[in-house]
């Protein structure tokens, strides 16, 4: 990881022999960002799994992590170029020989109605709702149809999205294909079904 400049003395190598880095302003965090009023004590941790560094924000800071402009809850994979801030230093993702991308789900970890929130569950049901009738050729339902159905934000919609993409294995696919993608896998997987519609 970089900062936004390039400035070698702002280098930090992640090594997998090392597999979880802290994010902070505190003088103890792997990357110490104490310069930057912004960042909390203990703002995120960058971890390596399954092959992949990924960051995680579980609620850590006060001012959130973005990761190429959207905020994230949880923990997203991070690719190369990915620009993540946190407070007001933007760092960039630097990967060199990583793992190979392997798309295909393990037989076993597709997910099932017990993976899913109720709260998610309820926000994918809502996203299904237009297919109630079996049209294929229905879209699937926009945030702010979800957010007046359930009485949520749509910023609160978003993140139950966000974090449904990566459990259903959907978040590589272009932004006008994910939500489709989403509703036929949660259809196909059974965690959502017609009566619930």
């Amino acid at each position: 990881m970089a900062d936004a400049a390039g400035r070698d003395e702002n280098r930090w190598e992640l090594v997998p022999g090392r597999p979880r880095v802290t994010v902070g302003r505190s003088s103890e965090s792997d990357v110490s960002l104490a310069s930057d009023d912004e960042v909390s004590r203990v703002h995120a941790v960058i971890e390596f799994v399954g092959g992949h560094w990924t960051i995680v924000d579980d609620g850590l800071s006060r001012n959130g992590t973005y990761v190429n402009g959207d905020r994230i809850t949880g923990r997203r994979r991070l690719r190369a170029g990915d620009s993540v801030r946190v407070g007001g230093t933007v760092l960039v993702f630097q990967e060199f020989g990583g793992a190979e991308d392997d798309a295909t789900m393990v037989a076993g970890t597709a997910p099932d109605v017990r993976s899913v929130t109720q709260t998610q569950r309820s926000v994918l049901i809502a996203l299904c709702r237009p297919f109630k009738h079996g049209s294929s050729f229905a879209n699937p339902a926009s945030n702010q149809q979800i957010a007046d159905e359930l009485f949520l934000t749509v910023d609160t919609v978003k993140a139950h999205l966000r974090t449904l993409f990566g459990k259903f294995g959907v978040e590589e696919l272009p932004q006008n294909r994910k939500r489709v993608a989403l509703a036929e896998r949660a259809l196909q997987l059974g965690v959502v079904n017609t009566r619930d519609l």
